[in-house]
């Protein structure tokens, strides 16, 4: 853990530069906008220890799979989002000297990340030998025309009128840093370059997505020298050289504007032109319009999700930190995008989706965004149904099995633990469809999509489960849980009760279309060949699933066998074991009892309504001290459940490790980009957890209690058509409905009507 940026309640704040934690710096300081995305790099080249990344949502490479023994089952391919051309570069040379700051002497660096307008800029001065130059740069991706990106660059010379030479510029002569065979993913299309505007095509190998770069530019000096310039040995480079003399005091100010298209959105003839069209309309418009739109946009963003904490700036700039990125990763515009665990932020994991949308990101959307935010994550897993079906059969198996990760419906993971083991994931995918339709109350959803999707992974449970007639029941064998430190397990609960879960929740609905609509439940019976003996088998699977458990604990096992390890407690291990993944070998932690992530607990969590408050304390009690967290997403809930316990001091501490994970780089792997699906855990920790905010049916229940290191926190939800502000002070609780009809909601188990003209005031 390292506390290196400044606390500030709106700000991310660098002062001065540390090229060692250049790195982490370049994951915090990122900027994104749902449509693309960039590292926090400088505009100027520079040497020194550096991950270039800009992303394009959507548009990946098919990298040949590396495995040491090929296995049945193994995809062909791990998607990786491919790092597209920089468009953010602006080189300097000042008197002569080329300004790389890992080479030059500089004063006053800072850099900046404004996260309640939602741009960087990045200051420092330049120290030559008989001159200081300063240079501001300030950017933004824009939140409203997501196409559009826009850079000022500033300069004012301090000691004498001074030579200088700004090259804006595209690059597409970029790598993946996370290539397995250290392709280049790319060919160049087409360039144009002329003086003040310029345009870059590139398409992705394999997966032929075009993606066209344009940019324009305006400067503040009429006497210049403008060179174009293809790119001394760089093919896929366009770029204009601005040569002028500035005068000692003057301020120069560079303005560069980004459009970005791709074949996602038009027809590969008409993207380089429609880059271009929209390079110019912005450039038209100019900065400060755009820029005052780009702002409009976020202010509506931050008046929907923002929680306000007062009394703890740290914990005010960790949460604000996490609910920026979140925005910045998703915002629902395109049903065929996803969550990627680093969003725009690195190439770790590829980009990709996994089950942590489902399990994590999909709450927070569905109270801050409009509905059809939260409807489009379903219905991205909707659209990749017959994918999931294909990565089912190719393991022998019937129904749908959904990938552990993909960006196309097909399974990318190539370790085996996970990619054939790690199959709880497909319960996750159908409890979500019940989130969405208890949160939403829109019932036709199930009836539309939920169907086929419910039944191919209900089929999928069937035939992946065995029946034992020597204990009259069926088991789930070979698999991995939520807990990844172990593997290859026999009746993981978790897996078993979603399994379960899953079954009866297809059958209850498939009986509720048949009461209400008969004629759709025979359309999916007839379409999706459902047999009586399918729905008989499903029956009984629910009756006499087997669930392994521990007597002396009277507690849920995590899987059979789990206490034949040494037990031993978190509290036993050493400092210098932690984290254990970096220091003991795996043989070592697969023979342990510690785990990395909430298994049970997640189970319990999701199933809360069949466990009394005893029993969750024995499994709670059981199981955390066990636990080492070393997942990103671990924490949140066992510091929901620690809240739903009382125990309000265990819930803040564990609230804790997620809360600045990244920004205090806790696991010491900020570099390689951020943790953007535990950030949504962050916010669930809050408003799920000190909150007590649930939805139980078709009632919102608040159970609110406020951490002792705070003195207040406040924030809004949406509730179908309604908007609800929720306020927690050292006296009271107050909710006010700002928008929407009147409302039945519970506080501490007690039920109040919330109207517009009143507000609810419950007191500690």
């Amino acid at each position: 853990m390292k506390k290196y940026f400044e606390v500030d309640e709106w700000k991310i704040i660098e002062n001065g530069f540390d090229q060692n934690y250049n790195r982490v710096t370049e994951s915090v300081m990122s900027l994104g906008n749902g449509h693309m995305g960039l590292r926090g790099n400088f505009a100027e080249n520079y040497s020194g220890d550096s991950l270039q990344g800009t992303y394009i949502a959507g548009v990946y490479y098919p990298d040949k799979t590396i495995v040491g023994w090929w296995k049945n089952g193994y995809p062909e391919y791990f998607a990786k989002i491919a790092n597209a051309a920089n468009f953010i570069g602006v080189n300097l040379k000042i008197d002569g000297q080329e300004i790389d700051l890992n080479k030059v002497d500089f004063t006053n660096f800072k850099r900046v990340l404004n996260m309640k307008e939602a741009y960087l800029e990045r200051s420092f001065t330049v120290q030559l030998e008989d001159n200081r130059v300063e240079v501001v740069e300030t950017r933004f991706l824009n939140q409203k025309n997501k196409e559009l990106a826009a850079l000022k660059y500033k300069l004012r010379p301090l000691d004498k009128d001074t030579e200088i030479v700004l090259t804006p510029y595209l690059n597409g002569d970029v790598k993946n840093e996370d290539a397995n065979y250290d392709d280049f993913f790319w060919k160049g299309l087409e360039k144009k370059n002329n003086k003040g505007k310029a345009m870059l095509s590139m398409k992705t190998k394999k997966s032929d997505f075009v993606v066209a770069s344009a940019m324009t530019w305006e400067l503040n000096k009429n006497d210049r020298k403008v060179e174009l310039l293809t790119g001394p040995g760089a093919e896929n480079y366009v770029g204009n050289r601005i040569t002028f003399e500035a005068e000692v005091g003057e301020d120069v100010e560079l303005n560069k504007y980004i459009a970005v298209c791709t074949s996602r959105d038009y027809k590969d003839d008409q993207v380089s032109k429609k880059a271009e069209t929209k390079v110019s309309e912005a450039s038209f418009r100019g900065y400060a319009e755009l820029f005052t739109e780009h702002k409009k946009a976020w202010n509506k963003i931050w008046q929907d999700s923002d929680i306000k904490i007062e009394g703890d700036p740290e914990a005010q700039q960790g949460i604000r930190f996490n609910i920026f990125h979140l925005n910045q990763t998703y915002t629902g515009h395109d049903p065929r995008l996803n969550i990627g665990p680093k969003g725009f932020t690195g190439e770790k994991y590829g980009g990709l989706t996994y089950w942590d949308t489902e399990a994590y990101c999909l709450p927070f959307y569905l109270s801050t965004h409009s509905e059809d935010v939260g409807r489009n994550l379903l219905l991205y897993r909707y659209r990749h149904l017959q994918k999931a079906v294909e990565n089912a059969d190719k393991l022998d198996l019937d129904g749908a099995l959904y990938p552990m990760v993909t960006i196309n419906g097909e399974e990318c993971h190539n370790e085996w633990e996970i990619t054939f083991e790690e199959i709880h994931r497909n319960g996750a995918i159908a409890h979500a469809i019940k989130d969405y339709v208890d949160y939403t109350g829109d019932d036709s959803y199930i009836k539309e999509y939920g169907i086929p999707v419910l039944a191919e992974i209900s089929r999928f449970w069937a035939d992946r489960a065995h029946f034992n007639p020597r204990k009259n029941k069926y088991m789930i064998l070979g698999v991995t849980g939520p807990n990844e430190y172990e593997n290859n397990v026999n009746n993981n609960w978790y897996t078993n009760r979603l399994a379960v879960w899953t079954l009866n929740y297809t059958l209850e609905n498939l009986n509720k279309l048949k009461q209400n609509d008969p004629g759709r439940y025979e359309e999916w019976i007839a379409e999706l060949e459902i047999k009586e003996s399918e729905l008989e088998l499903w029956q009984d699977m629910t009756e006499k699933m087997y669930y392994p458990y521990l007597e002396e604990y009277d507690i849920f096992a995590q899987q059979d066998g789990y206490l034949d390890k040494e037990q031993k407690l978190v509290s036993d291990l050493d400092e210098k074991d932690i984290p254990l993944h970096k220091n003991w070998s795996w043989d070592r932690i697969l023979r342990s009892t510690f785990i990395k992530q909430a298994d049970v607990l997640q189970g319990i969590y999701y199933f809360k309504e069949d466990f009394d408050q005893e029993s969750i304390a024995r499994h709670y009690d059981f199981y955390e001290p066990r636990t080492v967290h070393e997942s990103s997403l671990s924490p949140c809930i066992y510091s929901i459940l620690a809240a739903d316990l009382k125990r309000e001091e265990k819930a803040y501490q564990l609230y804790l490790r997620t809360a600045r994970l990244d920004l205090d780089n806790y696991n010491t792997d900020t570099d390689d980009g951020l943790h953007i699906t535990s950030m949504a855990g962050t916010w669930m920790s809050i408003v799920k957890g000190f909150a007590g905010f649930e939805v139980k049916n078709d009632q919102v229940e608040f159970r609110p209690f406020l951490p002792k290191a705070w003195n207040g926190f406040n924030f809004m939800i949406k509730f179908r058509g309604r908007r609800i502000k929720v306020n927690v002070n050292q006296e009271n609780s107050t909710f006010s409905l700002e928008t929407g009809k009147n409302l039945k909601v519970k506080v501490y188990e007690k039920e109040y009507e919330l109207t517009k003209k009143e507000k609810i005031t419950v007191e500690k």
